[in-house]
């Protein structure tokens, strides 16, 4: 372990001081597939698993899908932790069987709770990663030792756990939901395994969310917004007050940078249950940032200490904003910064990143030209990704494809986005609460102008009319296509463009 470094003091206090834009990953899809001239088969080493070529094991998966949606889904809530803690408490409570990482926020909590596993892998801790939603297959929320669990093993774990949840349905006045059946679940295929560490991110809020079962001796939050207003609260305060209840007794709670509101809260709470904190800015966060070719190379501060020439494989200044308090979580977790006064092995640190993958996150799936998907789903979240476009790809002609949800500010989203696309296609996804395309081209039409819209309501055919006008002027080199809008929309684009 090398000595903290006390150059680059200077820099550091220069920070970036812009609030991080980041969303929830990637969502649930069973997109019917058809096939688009822009195929041309999934990039290597990718991180989401398909479906089971089994067809016996794919059925046996299917039926027990089929099982938990009939449960209410991850949109319909009952604020309360007594149904998963009554599941605990008849399955023995495996969520105590070994130390956690919880991990809440708005915005950056899957990208992060994925560095983190990488992290902790690179130091020979067998890891367990509880994150939602999915991108392809729902076997991918719960990830033993970096990689999703197998479908036979989740088949077995819901079958282990079936007689609890059904007794523990039959006292309660509400049956467990499809959430809280899938935390049961990866906490006790995380005792099973063993585990030496689980990385868990909260569903939705904190305080009740069903995976608050956990007494986590590190508690990060990601930057807060304004999003599930209707159940969270209307401003970024009232949201950080929901989410604090993951700060628990004695605890270390790694703060990325937060609204003035939202940090005063947290820090309020912190100080209630006597947690130690580390702030992005303060204790720990980037010292310098550049651009390099496939991602950015990175020299970060820790609580330890320094960490130079780290190359992270993903673009945005948002992911570079994620490594850092991915890497004081860990750090926190070893005790360092309070127990030691040290660093990190930084080779193994390096390993570490330069190994991350975070699908639907500016993520380049086709070439010829270029086609990217990115999750951002609200105005902060596609601001960041515009800022991230521009900054890592240099496009003469960048085509749009939009879908939202009808919940989400979808103009504001297109205001954000306006500045880069010189088109943009309006279009649906499969999820039910996706925004009429009318009503979204509407809007479109409002911050565009007409002659920059062009509505095409199936998917596919929208992608295949994108790549079209990307290369309208046969600019192939310099052409682009960017998916975005939501989550839903990336999860239906990337099972078209894998299957077609």
């Amino acid at each position: 372990m090398s000595e903290p470094s006390d150059h680059s003091d200077d820099q550091f206090d220069d920070i970036v001081d812009a609030e991080t834009n980041r969303d929830p990953d990637l969502a649930v899809i069973e997109a019917g597939s058809r096939t688009l001239r822009t195929q041309g088969g999934q990039p290597q080493g990718d991180p989401v698993p398909s479906r089971p070529e089994d067809p016996e094991l794919d059925k046996a998966l299917r039926e027990v899908e089929t099982e938990l949606s009939t449960r209410w889904g991850e949109t319909k809530l009952e604020p309360s932790v007594t149904r998963i803690a009554a599941l605990m408490d008849v399955l023995g409570d495996p969520q105590r069987a070994y130390p956690s990482i919880h991990i809440t926020g708005t915005n950056g909590k899957t990208s992060t709770a994925r560095m983190i596993e990488a992290l902790l892998g690179a130091f020979e801790l067998r890891t367990g990663r509880y994150t939602s939603p999915h991108v392809q297959t729902i076997t991918e929320r719960i990830s033993l030792d970096g990689a999703p669990i197998s479908a036979e093993r989740f088949i077995e774990t819901y079958q282990d756990i079936k007689p609890y949840v059904e007794l523990v349905d039959a006292r309660e006045e509400y049956r467990l939901s499809f959430f809280e059946v899938l935390t049961g679940m990866a906490y006790a295929a995380f005792a099973d395994a063993p585990v030496d560490v689980a990385v868990v991110e909260v569903g939705m809020g904190g305080t009740w969310d069903a995976t608050n079962v956990i007494d986590a001796s590190v508690a990060v939050v990601t930057p807060i917004d304004l999003d599930h207003t209707d159940r969270l609260g209307g401003t970024t305060g009232e949201i950080a007050g929901e989410k604090s209840g993951i700060i628990k007794q004695g605890a270390t709670v790694i703060l990325a940078q937060q609204p003035v509101d939202a940090a005063q809260v947290l820090l309020k709470k912190a100080v209630e249950v006597d947690a130690t904190v580390a702030r992005e800015g303060m204790e720990f966060g980037i010292v310098s940032r550049e651009v390099a070719v496939g991602g950015q190379l990175l020299t970060l501060r820790g609580l330890g200490g320094e960490y130079d020439n780290v190359f992270l494989p993903l673009h945005g200044a948002y992911q570079a904003h994620n490594a850092a308090v991915a890497l004081a979580a860990v750090e926190a977790f070893f005790g360092i910064g309070a127990e030691h006064a040290r660093t990190l092995d930084p080779d193994t640190v390096r390993r570490a990143f330069a190994q991350v993958a975070s699908p639907g996150r500016l993520e380049i799936v086709r070439s010829s030209p270029t086609v990217i998907l990115d999750a951002a789903h609200n105005p902060h979240g596609a601001r960041a990704t515009a800022e991230g476009v521009s900054e890592a790809f240099g496009f003469s002609r960048l085509i749009g494809v939009v879908s939202t949800s009808g919940d989400k500010d979808a103009k504001g989203l297109l205001e954000a986005f306006e500045p880069i696309l010189a088109e943009v296609v309006i279009t649906a996804n499969s999820n039910p609460r996706a925004t009429d395309v009318d009503a979204l081209a509407a809007a479109a039409v409002e911050v565009f102008g007409e002659d920059r819209v062009v509505v095409e309501p199936r998917l596919d055919d929208a992608i295949e009319a994108a790549i079209t006008l990307a290369e309208e002027e046969a600019e192939y080199g310099g052409a682009g296509v960017l998916v975005t809008g939501s989550i839903f929309t990336v999860g239906d684009a990337r099972l078209l463009l894998r299957r077609g």
